[in-house]
């Protein structure tokens, strides 16, 4: 039956299944650890325990929590697996097939010519990488994070790194949100959000552009169903109509569950990329019609007039075309943004990862700025952040380019130089390996291969590393298509199993406590001791750091407090159970950290228009509701009513002019990659516009980037489509 609204009795039989399938108390125990959620980065859990949010509330739980924490349940992958399934099998797997082989419990290795993982001993595989990593030297090798480490490891990683010679270290950002950084430090001169948790209680006008929280962020969903109770306004602004978004059953609120809430007061389908066309005609209705805050403009605001002219310049035949949404529509959203009072802008990937979306993120704050829409309490900008830590990896340095004052404070605390040689971002990295500039690389956590665009060059360029490693909880395709000449993969506790408590930060700049909890294996280590080890092995007991006491968690949040600004109160946070807002994020007055501590308007032009032959589309990448970032945890994507992801989400009108019909097995193409039999499937997107399932149309996607964040543009790819010859449609499988 097809799913008429998110959440619901659906989600609550999925968590029946899963409790029946590792059992109810042990999933019940898990879920109500005292330790931060391992999806999203909404900030559940910590110190008040499992299923509680940051403003305290019971239950908060969504089914992507579950799935993680079942991954994590599983049994452990056994010597005669890896034996039998070579590489050639486990690149025959599916995403999902290869996070359920099971937990990784022992190291493994392939050298050249193997054509399979073995088991090797914990000394022999640090060995091989120390022994590598001196060899290779810091201007050789690099070293990648994902949000799903703890700042205690991610702080190791970035200060190893640093004192090992070099700034080639980053994190997954540059593949995701590093355009909102970007974007928002020119404007307010804070890369976070400006809100609290507790501001969405307060907003009645909630804009959402180029997101599906529905699928992706499920517990936000409670948040704007409240927005609309209270009798205020949701703007979805999004290319694809997706079901969660105009209506979700919140299971955890009976009223809501027997009847559903309407989410979306308005739902605008722009044509993929034509945000900045559509915000530039709601900013020249305000223009026109006076409805600019001119107090804040002339006290806290520089820029305007620049930005007023580019406004003026645009013309509406311009901005219907280039955003594909008509002038009434866009009256509706500037009617209901001019008679708000308090509006917070939420977005995700749909803005950031574009050519232009750094650009992107400052028309948003144009269009906040212009009617004062930060700066005061239950307003502003909230990039909905991915992966649950990947914020504060990036508050603890993990990132190619400090400033000067953190070096600085880095070099007076340690009594040594650090680099200055410029770093490098990930995709500088991937193009270094290709070159043969790259010889060692190693990864806490995450799916580098799955990450990156263009699936083809990623292969190739990781294939010519001499050596990488993995530090990871289970296999997903880096371990299958990423492979160096030598493979290492080191098995690494989750934030739950750790034996000394971590800490995270939520995209609202909270830091977190977890407390750890008993290893399910005996073989997994935590993430901390593998690399204080490997630092150790690799830099010598004589340097500034005693890499032996930093085996200590407490000993490394002192360290930090000593380091990182803003991050004083993490020293005692494992004493008092102090969790905290690292100040100066928030911004509930209209004073900013800037240089004239004013806020800067940007003129932002309207991007030119890319012309379409007859049969191409404007492709975006998507994930499931069954999937988080690159791990697929279900094939089934339930909101959408699709059983399978070898398909293309197209508009019927476009399939009608194609001659296509439903399930029409098609060839994709461009100059980056190809894709042979996939299915065509109807949808509610923006003609002339097509979606389908990342990482899996990665080898669609060119390794371009915004030359500002360095970020790919996953979500705007020209490609060319037509049917498979003498391969006929068959039945739909829904």
């Amino acid at each position: 039956m097809k799913v008429r609204s998110g959440g619901g009795w659906k989600a609550i039989a999925y968590t029946f299944r899963m409790a029946n399938r590792v059992g109810w108390w042990k999933l019940w125990k898990a879920m109500r650890s005292k330790n931060t959620c391992k999806t999203c980065a909404l900030g559940m859990g910590g110190v008040t325990g499992g299923m509680v949010n940051e403003g305290g509330h019971f239950p908060e739980v969504c089914k992507k929590s579950f799935q993680a924490m079942v991954s994590d349940m599983q049994a452990g992958i056994t010597p005669e697996f890896i034996a039998r399934y070579g590489f050639n099998e486990l690149r025959s797997l599916t995403p999902k097939q290869l996070e359920d082989c099971g937990r990784i419990v022992f190291p493994m290795y392939a050298g050249p010519g193997d054509t399979n993982y073995r088991e090797i001993s914990w000394d022999e595989a640090i060995g091989k990488l120390t022994d590598k990593l001196r060899s290779s030297g810091p201007e050789h090798s690099f070293f990648y994070a994902s949000g799903r480490s703890s700042n205690e490891a991610g702080f190791l990683l970035q200060l190893f790194s640093r004192l090992f010679g070099t700034n080639y270290v980053n994190n997954c950002s540059f593949y995701c949100h590093q355009a909102s950084g970007v974007g928002l430090a020119s404007a307010v001169g804070s890369g976070t959000g400006t809100i609290r948790l507790e501001d969405l209680n307060g907003c009645d006008l909630y804009i959402l552009i180029g997101g599906n929280p529905a699928s992706n962020h499920p517990r936000l969903m409670r948040s704007l169903m409240e927005i609309r109770r209270r009798g205020g306004h949701v703007v979805v602004v999004n290319p694809i109509r997706e079901v969660g978004l105009t209506n979700f059953s919140v299971p955890s609120d009976v009223r809501s569950l027997l009847f559903g809430s309407e989410i979306a007061s308005l739902y605008l389908q722009p044509q993929i990329g034509g945000d900045i066309a559509l915000l530039t005609g709601v900013a020249k209705l305000l223009l026109e019609r006076n409805g600019a805050n001119r107090e804040f403009i002339e006290s806290a605001t520089e820029g305007f007039d620049e930005f007023v002219a580019t406004v003026r310049q645009a013309t509406w035949e311009e901005i219907e075309r280039r955003s594909g949404v008509a002038k009434r529509e866009i009256e509706e959203l500037a009617n209901l943004y001019q008679q708000a009072k308090n509006v917070i802008f939420g977005w995700t990937m749909g803005i950031t990862h574009h050519l232009h979306g750094v650009e992107n993120v400052q028309m948003i704050a144009n269009l906040a700025l212009l009617r004062g829409m930060v700066g005061k309490p239950n307003a502003g900008f909230m990039p909905i952040r991915g992966h649950s830590n990947v914020q504060g990896i990036g508050s603890v340095g993990v990132t190619p380019t400090l400033k000067l004052s953190l070096l600085k404070r880095f070099e007076e605390r340690l009594g040594v130089p650090m680099p200055k040689t410029p770093g490098l971002d990930t995709m500088a990295c991937m193009d270094a390996a290709d070159r043969g500039e790259m010889q060692t690389a190693l990864c806490l956590g995450g799916n580098l291969f799955g990450s990156n665009p263009d699936a083809t060059y990623a292969e190739q360029a990781l294939r010519k590393l001499d050596m990488i490693a993995y530090m990871s909880t289970t296999l997903n395709t880096t371990h299958a298509w990423g492979r160096a000449k030598e493979t290492l993969i080191f098995p690494v506790r989750p934030r739950d199993e750790e034996e000394q408590p971590t800490t995270q930060e939520s995209m609202f700049s909270f830091v977190r406590l977890s407390e750890g909890g008993p290893a399910r294996f005996s073989g997994p280590r935590s993430e901390v001791s593998l690399l204080t080890e490997i630092a150790r092995r690799v830099l010598g007991e004589d340097g500034p750091v005693n890499w032996k006491e930093l085996e200590s968690h407490q000993a490394i949040r002192e360290l930090i407090a000593d380091m990182i600004p803003g991050l004083e109160p993490i020293r005692d946070i494992g004493k008092t159970k102090q969790e905290f807002h690292i100040p100066g994020r928030s911004l509930p007055t209209p004073t900013f950290p800037t240089p004239s501590g004013k806020a800067k308007f940007h003129a932002v032009s309207i991007p030119a228009a890319v012309e379409l032959g007859p049969n191409q589309l404007r492709l975006m990448t998507i994930r499931s509701e069954g999937q988080f970032n690159t791990v697929v945890y279900e094939t089934e994507d339930l909101y959408r009513n699709q059983t399978r992801r070898d398909i293309i989400l197209m508009s019927p009108k476009d399939m009608e002019r194609m001659g296509l019909v439903e399930d029409q097995p098609v060839r994709l193409w461009n100059s980056t990659g190809e894709m042979r039999l996939q299915r065509v499937r109807p949808y509610d997107i923006h003609p002339g516009n097509a979606a389908m399932y990342c990482p899996e149309s990665n080898v669609l996607i060119p390794r371009a980037v915004d030359p500002v964040s360095k970020t790919p543009a996953f979500k705007s790819i020209v490609i060319n489509i037509e049917a498979e010859a003498g391969v006929l449609a068959t039945a739909s499988d829904h």
